[in-house]
């Protein structure tokens, strides 16, 4: 097995610029969970579009799931050409590197690191070759078991050229005994224990693949005659494709010229959707299992100024993860909504030297208090979660310079107290502020006057899917749905 692909001169580049100057992942955070990456597929390209070009539009529309690097693996009858680089989507590509992915048929990912280092070699999709046929692999999650199948793989020979989960289900699918590539994939499936969709093409097929508890979102659209598989329906809007359904825990969709096939590969175990998807990693206006995400967060805002019971004269979102909790509370207590702190949308991640004036100057330049707005007041300060609590300190510092008169921190979620194994970059119980310290400590922590949580029965009462669904809340109480041997923190 080897990995084969066409990198840009320009890729190159980039990557060799990014070693220089990269932050330290939890500066690239700012007190926030990031989720690990999406990914989008889609077969048999029809129209004006090549599929590269609508596997771009797809790319973008995820660009929250990953800014550290983005890929494309077009098929053009059967031969495969890959381009992957660091950094967004849109720097990533040249309208050249698009004209050169023929084909009617392709899948992208973009990455953000939670396993593996933040460099190309670690960017997907990935592709192989072995004498079972050509497979580019894409995948969204983490594997909890991931350490020691790559040990025990390399024990018998397998040579690694990064630090992927991914890497590691193309070397298995490689040793597997299937000579069939999409059976042999399959068959590897067994194996895995932990978090994943998988985007996979063979020189026919689409496959789409969710793990047996569904922790990781993956959908089905279709356009005209092509179908189209993402981590999130709004990737399907950005194109004008309409959403067909979910892909079941536990399923395997493989896409080919005969239309759609669908079976499982394991039992029904119950489901464990990760609950942050509703809460801050999932855009807006996706819809997950039936529930809009803006809806929901919405929702849980107003079960939030349900359980407190503050006097205040403003409620004032952290843009923009803030926003929807906030209008939603302010909708039920009737406490004037007002957008007191401008984002400046042109600042990015600071590619600068990281010294320490520099990490406390990084909020300024991102988030601005409007003076006029908070001066005297007394302000209910709204966001999804709190992680490290370094960037809330600041935040409600600034609120506080600008002449708030109290600061009272609300927040749409509970405490987040227990480190995440399936995809998320929070594998270290000692970064979470919560995990050591009593609300009352971190209020004092970030400075606030007061600080409230949602509580997690009014967390999963504000989501309301179509179908019932069981959440992974482990980062709130613990309960991992996974056996505990396959839990363990990073060094």
């Amino acid at each position: 097995m080897r990995e084969s692909c066409n990198f840009s001169k320009k890729a190159n580049t980039v990557k060799q610029s990014s070693a220089d100057l990269k932050l330290t992942q939890a500066e690239l955070n700012e007190d926030k969970m990031s989720e690990e990456c999406g990914v989008f597929g889609i077969f048999n390209a029809d129209g004006e579009s090549s599929a590269a070009e609508l596997t771009y539009l797809g790319l973008i529309a995820l660009q929250h799931r990953g800014q550290e690097s983005a890929g494309i693996c077009a098929n053009h009858q059967g031969k495969f050409n890959l381009h992957k680089s660091m950094g967004l989507v849109e720097s990533a590509f040249e309208k050249e590197d698009i004209r050169k992915l023929k084909g009617e048929m392709a899948i992208g990912h973009v990455r953000y690191s939670t396993s593996g280092s933040s460099k190309l070699a670690n960017a997907q999709p990935i592709l192989i070759n072995s004498i079972k046929g050509d497979l580019a692999l894409a995948h969204n999650g983490n594997l909890a078991n991931g350490a020691e199948l790559r040990n025990n793989l390399e024990q018998n020979g397998s040579i690694f050229h990064s630090t992927l989960d991914t890497e590691v289900i193309a070397h298995l699918v490689a040793r597997s005994f299937e000579d069939d590539i999409v059976e042999a994939l399959i068959q590897s499936l067994h194996q895995l224990k932990g978090g994943f969709s998988l985007v996979a093409m063979t020189k026919d097929e689409l496959v789409a693949i969710r793990d047996p508890r569904g922790f990781r979102p993956l959908s089905i659209g279709k356009l005209d005659n092509s179908y189209i598989v993402a981590s999130e329906s709004c990737a399907f809007d950005i194109i004008g494709a309409e959403f067909v359904r979910d892909v079941a825990p536990g399923e395997v969709v493989v896409i080919d010229k005969d239309g759609i096939k669908s079976r499982r590969y394991t039992g029904e175990n119950g489901t464990s959707l990760c609950v942050f998807e509703y809460i801050y990693f999932a855009r807006p206006d996706s819809n997950i299992a039936g529930q809009n995400v803006l809806l929901a967060r919405k929702e849980m805002g107003k079960q939030l100024a349900r359980e407190m019971d503050v006097d205040a004269d403003i409620v004032v979102p952290v843009p923009d993860s803030g926003i929807a909790a906030a209008l939603g509370f302010a909708e039920e207590s009737g406490i004037p909504y007002a957008q007191g702190i401008l984002r400046n949308r042109y600042m990015g991640r600071t590619f600068i030297q990281p010294t320490q004036e520099i990490r406390d100057l990084k909020v300024r330049l991102k988030l601005s208090p409007i003076k006029e707005i908070i001066e005297g007041k007394k302000v209910i300060l709204i966001d999804d979660s709190i992680v490290r609590g370094t960037t809330s300190k600041q935040i409600i510092g600034r609120i506080k310079e600008a002449g708030a008169k109290e600061v009272h921190m609300a927040i749409s979620s509970p405490p987040v107290e227990h480190p995440c194994y399936f995809g998320l970059d929070t594998s270290r119980r000692q970064e979470l502020i919560a995990s050591s310290n009593s609300v009352e400590e971190i209020s004092e922590s970030i400075g606030a006057d007061s600080l409230h949580y949602l509580s997690q029965a009014g967390m999963l009462k504000s989501i309301k899917t179509e179908v019932e669904l069981g959440f992974c809340t482990a980062c709130f109480d613990g309960d991992y749905p996974i056996d505990s041997r396959y839990l363990s923190e990073e060094d």
